[in-house]
């Protein structure tokens, strides 16, 4: 019998003990971050297939964007004894203590999306989140200099409590202050990974700034935001979004031309990583500390090989 349920924090302590069963060979548990962004859905489909495929139980928590809820669902899965726990973290740090609780239980951590710096997580899965901000930094840059006279002016719709959106932004600003290019950053605004917030701030950040020239969208729900509040204000003949996790708006925007560049992961391909990796540890194997999973920058050169995902 395979097994895949998505668990609300909430009715956590007693959907968990209904739901192993002790006749279950193995059962590993996948602790996301949200429903709510397509991005993580697609993580629960990789890993729910690739469990399927491996003839193990998996286990979905939604800690609704509630960083404690990571905690406590980790820990509650160690009192479970799972075989092993997937983690896509949103305090890197504060979500520690639990990993290595689960460590000294003898369940292995694999990391995906987020890296745990110094954790004791056995494997990474995902991007180098610094490099791909630089890349698509890099590729804002070149526009700039070569679409808009080398002269531009930016704001950022970020997700102030993730870590991985932070280090998007970091690469992103030390590739465009390396490339020559004139731009002046404006306002940060925080859509806090919620895409009714994200559209809020988006607005208020277009309103505070109506010469603004272009946005940067650190991830789906600031994506979205962006894209919602630029089409909402009818300015796309003058703002140029570029952002991260490509969704059927941001393909629509892109085809028109007013959405240039959006880094593009396999979210799925980062789930089954995870799985197939926590497989091998079972098996008595070993496996890489980071596993690397590579991106694209979707333009509208290559918008159309991505078009299926949203029929």
């Amino acid at each position: 019998m395979h097994l895949s349920r998505i668990l609300a924090g909430c009715a956590f302590a007693s959907a968990i003990t209904a739901s192993l069963s002790p006749a279950s060979a193995e059962t590993f548990a996948l602790v996301n971050i949200n429903q709510q962004a397509l991005f993580f859905n697609q993580i629960n489909d990789g890993a729910t297939a690739a469990a399927k495929a491996a003839g193990v139980d998996l286990v979905i928590f939604n800690a609704n964007n509630v960083p404690a809820a990571q905690n406590d669902a980790i820990e509650n899965y160690i009192t479970q004894k799972v075989d092993g726990i997937i983690l896509v973290a949103i305090d890197v740090n504060g979500v520690k203590p639990a990993i290595t609780a689960a460590k000294a239980a003898g369940i292995p951590v694999i990391a995906i999306d987020a890296q745990i710096p110094d954790g004791d997580n056995v494997a990474f899965v995902g991007v180098d989140n610094t490099k791909a901000g630089e890349d698509i930094g890099k590729f804002y840059a070149d526009y700039v200099k070569a679409e808009m006279g080398g002269k531009a002016t930016v704001g950022v719709v970020g997700a102030l409590n993730s870590f991985i959106q932070n280090q998007r932004l970091d690469g992103f600003k030390t590739a465009v202050a390396a490339s020559g290019a004139a731009v002046t950053f404006l306002d940060t605004v925080d859509g806090q990974n919620v895409q009714d917030v994200a559209l809020s701030a988006a607005e208020n950040l277009m309103t505070a700034n109506p010469t603004m020239g272009t946005l940067y969208a650190t991830g789906e729900p600031a994506l979205i935001g962006a894209v919602s509040a630029v089409t909402a204000q009818g300015q796309t003949a003058n703002v140029k979004v570029f952002g991260w996790d490509l969704t059927k708006q941001a393909a629509q925007g892109i085809e028109d031309g007013w959405v240039v560049a959006v880094v593009q992961q396999d979210p799925a391909g980062e789930g089954k990583a995870a799985v197939d990796a926590l497989m091998t540890l079972k098996k008595g194997g070993t496996v890489e500390p980071i596993i690397n999973v590579p991106v694209t920058i979707v333009t509208k050169g290559n918008v159309a090989d991505f078009k299926a995902m949203f029929q």
